[in-house]
């Protein structure tokens, strides 16, 4: 078998659509066996059909990083299936609601607290557990966002969320370079994704702006960002962890 992460098990969270299905395919493509997770699982499961259709190897899980319980289940289950998990992209997460910072709601807030920083802890922690527990080591990578590294205008719960994911990869590979887990984050532009082009439905002008906001002058595809997730997991990325990637066609310094 050959592949960037041949022979390998990788989970991925939010993988019924958009970028984690992207990944998932990605994953399985560079000879990974896949542990597909979302809370939708028709989508979930039409993901896992897509990978075997492909020829490789994938199930699927339920699971709402949000809880706890789920999240540990959840890498019991990956073990279960395949005996082992080497690979993590903690994809999972949600854009909640646009507020001003002065209009915001506590409902909102700890809608994105739940879902985009204590789900990516809770995915960090049992991940990393059950890697320790192997001794081999492994690759964590959570999907934050451009957000992560700047501020948004009327996105402030999202924004100090995906900020919070960055600080949590810093910190995890830290505490987790000793036991040979590499950490690191992935920081997508605007990328073409279902939930973001019916969001913008059919406002040209809000296209147009996010476009311009990058070098390229367009969206990424949500396979760009799945091939910046397999690379970190891989052999390639050996000597990388505790960074921050902008995946953003140079909406950073654009």
């Amino acid at each position: 078998m050959s592949g960037l992460v041949a022979g390998k098990v990788a989970l991925v969270t939010g993988a019924g659509s958009g970028i984690g299905r992207a990944s998932a395919l990605a994953f399985a493509r560079e000879g990974a066996r896949v542990v597909v997770s979302d809370v939708n699982d028709t989508a979930g499961t039409a993901t896992v059909q897509l990978i075997k259709a492909a020829g490789g190897e994938a199930v699927f899980e339920h699971c709402d990083i949000s809880d706890e319980t789920q999240v540990a289940a959840l890498i019991a289950q990956a073990v279960a299936a395949f005996g082992r998990l080497d690979c993590a992209h903690n994809n999972a997460g949600a854009p909640g609601k646009g507020f001003a910072i002065i209009d915001d709601t506590v409902e909102n807030f700890d809608f994105n607290y739940a879902v985009n920083l204590k789900g990516a802890w809770l995915s960090m922690k049992h991940v990393a557990r059950q890697m320790i527990a192997q001794g081999d080591g492994g690759s964590i990578v959570t999907t934050s966002s451009f957000a992560g590294l700047s501020g948004v205008r009327n996105s402030g719960a999202y924004v100090a969320a995906k900020h919070g994911v960055i600080g949590l990869t810093k910190t995890g590979a830290i505490e987790l370079a000793s036991k040979k887990i590499r950490v690191n984050a992935v920081c997508p532009g605007p990328i073409g994704t279902p939930l973001l082009m019916s969001a913008i439905g059919e406002n040209d002008a809000a296209r147009q702006s996010m476009e311009r906001q990058t070098l390229f002058r367009r969206f990424g595809e949500p396979g760009e960002i799945a091939n910046a997730a397999v690379w970190l997991c891989s052999e390639q990325a050996s000597y990388l962890t505790g960074v921050a990637l902008p995946v953003d066609g140079g909406m950073a310094i654009a």
